[in-house]
């Protein structure tokens, strides 16, 4: 159920009701106090003034002609023109009682789109470092709120696996006569590169090799494909162990690597020239754009093929927008890249769309992020200064959980130990990185994202833990609550109202692409809760009716924290 929906359609129709023009809107959000309502309606003020009358005048006709009933106990006009909505308890007893025994919490069906998400986005012969971390585990949350909203999501995982430095790689290969590159761990391949590319600086004959390879695995020769396949196959294997470690969702068929790619390049460069979009330039093939202005305020030139016949990735971009019209018939791409890429993906967009590659109704986005920062502000490294690796993060989150399990609970049996550490260490991360607005940097912290209070994993899995455990002690089965949910306490009406907002949260995510927005709300319907359990007995309620009540509300509170949590990627434990 949508609240904000259904008021905001009412809303709108008594405002045109009372003369306003056809396109005003409602603009209906949550109230930030209570004594504003549950919702509150700020439309009217800019209304009033399209349509010429004092915005108190036009709020009062349109509550004249608001029509709520059974939804709203009161509606009231506050200073010039807001309009405030304090919802009905019965209703939201109704509602709440229907969430519960809804599929997906009572979400309301949507129209599905097809959805391809571009994130991670690894390279070829390096290993996953820190900076991936926020592109794979942000795309991630998208990917799975989308899905569960019932979209058709494809997850693209636009792997580096194309360029110049393969035939540099391959030509090493054959140097060290490592034929069997699959023994090959990818930290060797990481030593492995190092070792290749000061051959190829220091050693010219090495590097006409190596070049020569280039042009030998871009025309498709058997043995180069196959050195390549190998480096391709090593690097993947060892980033899916991450994802499956990271509890992310991509798979070895989700990769659409700029290979991909490479056969449409030379169509799309003959295309653009032909058409007048693209014109020789000192050699090179580039794409003049008004939209974007060199130093001398002059339409800036993107190079889209170079003097020697190579592509770039401008290229590949434009390829991959148009590969995903005509081959995946996507109705809205979201790139999760960061934001220093942002310029790049503009001038690769405005050439798709000038060049009319994709139709007008498909929605490029680039959900971009900022990024991980060390305490002292500046990118978050080693102590040694160096990058840090994906996998020695993930083990020191791990290894810090466990000591931190281990203390508070010391008799739990080694198996279940190790799964609410896994769970909580990996968690710790993710949620820390998510909780924070994706569009600006953030400071990682051990302390705060492993604390038990406050807006982190730790804290939101405890709370599941604590809502979920009033049911195994007192041994109670769901199915037998059948009395329906009452709301006489204030604190009881707060939390079913906020439970039966989820959908709203989950599609203000889906839209933005902005997980910290469910972070937030499952914060503070955490915090809702525990005002609730303390100050309204469940167990020992004064009547049956009241405890199957409080039940059924702490039931849809643990339901929609482990959804919510599921969104994210962050598992739930049953104890901690």
């Amino acid at each position: 159920m949508n609240i904000q929906a259904i008021l905001s359609g009412k809303i709108s129709s008594a405002l045109i009701a009372a003369g306003a023009p056809t396109d005003s809107e409602a603009h209906v959000r949550q109230s930030a106090k209570a004594q504003f309502g549950d919702y509150q309606a700020n439309g009217v003020m800019a209304a009033a003034k399209k349509a010429g009358m004092p915005p108190r005048q036009l709020a009062e006709k349109v509550v004249n002609l608001l029509d709520l009933q059974g939804i709203a106990s009161k509606v009231e006009i506050a200073g010039p023109g807001f309009i405030n909505i304090f919802l009905d308890k019965e209703w939201v007893a109704t509602n709440t009682e229907n969430a519960l025994k809804a599929e997906k919490l009572g979400i309301s069906p949507v129209e599905p789109q097809t959805i391809i998400i571009d994130y991670s986005a690894p390279n070829v012969a390096k290993q996953m470092h820190i900076g991936h971390i926020r592109s794979t585990i942000i795309g991630d949350a998208a990917a799975r709120t989308l899905e569960f909203l019932g979209h058709k999501v494809i997850r693209a995982n636009h792997l580096g696996d194309w360029g110049t430095q393969f035939g540099m790689l391959i030509a090493y290969l054959e140097k060290v006569q490592n034929e069997n590159a699959k023994d090959m761990a990818l930290a060797d391949l990481e030593e492995f590169y190092r070792a290749a590319k000061k051959n190829y600086d220091e050693d010219e004959e090495f590097a006409i090799r190596a070049r020569n390879y280039v042009v030998k695995l871009q025309g498709g020769d058997e043995y180069c494909r196959n050195m390549w396949r190998k480096l391709v196959e090593i690097t993947m294997s060892q980033n899916q162990a991450t994802y499956n470690r990271l509890n992310v969702t991509l798979t070895e068929k989700d990769v659409m690597g700029e290979s991909l790619y490479n056969d449409m390049l030379p169509g799309i460069v003959a295309d653009l020239k032909q058409r007048g979009i693209a014109v020789e330039s000192d050699g090179a093939t580039v794409v003049y754009l008004d939209e974007f202005k060199n130093k001398e305020g002059e339409p800036m030139g993107i190079i889209i093929q170079k003097k020697d016949g190579g592509y770039l990735y401008t290229t590949t971009d434009i390829a991959c927008a148009k590969y995903r019209h005509e081959v995946l018939n996507a109705d809205r791409v979201l790139y999760y890249i960061d934001s220093r890429q942002h310029q790049h993906l503009m001038q690769a967009w405005s050439i798709v769309r000038k060049a009319g590659y994709i139709p007008e109704s498909m929605s490029l986005e680039h959900h971009m992020f900022g990024m991980m920062l060390g305490k002292d502000g500046k990118p978050f490294k080693t102590r040694a200064g160096g990058t840090v690796k994906l996998s020695d993060l993930l083990d020191e989150a791990i290894e810090r959980a466990d000591m931190l399990i281990r203390e508070k609970n010391p008799d739990m049996p080694e198996d279940e130990l190790k799964k609410v550490v896994e769970a909580v260490g990996i968690g710790a991360v993710k949620y820390a990185d998510l909780s924070k607005s994706r569009t600006t940097d953030y400071v990682f912290d051990w302390d705060n994202m492993l604390a038990f209070d406050g807006n982190t994993a730790p804290y939101m899995q405890y709370a599941y833990t604590r809502v979920s455990s009033i049911f195994k002690r007192a041994e109670i089965d769901e199915n037998s609550l059948t009395l329906p949910i009452v709301l006489n306490e204030e604190r009881e009406q707060a939390l079913a109202t906020r439970l039966l907002q989820f959908e709203e949260t989950i599609i203000t995510v889906a839209r933005e692409g902005t997980p910290h927005v469910m972070c937030a709300y499952l914060y503070d319907l955490a915090g809702l809760f525990s005002g609730f359990y303390e100050h309204c007995p469940i167990l020992n309620a004064e009547s049956e009716e009241l405890r199957q009540s409080r039940l059924k509300l702490a039931l849809l509170t643990a339901k929609t924290l482990k959804q919510g949590l599921d969104t994210l990627g962050i598992q739930t434990v049953e104890r901690m």
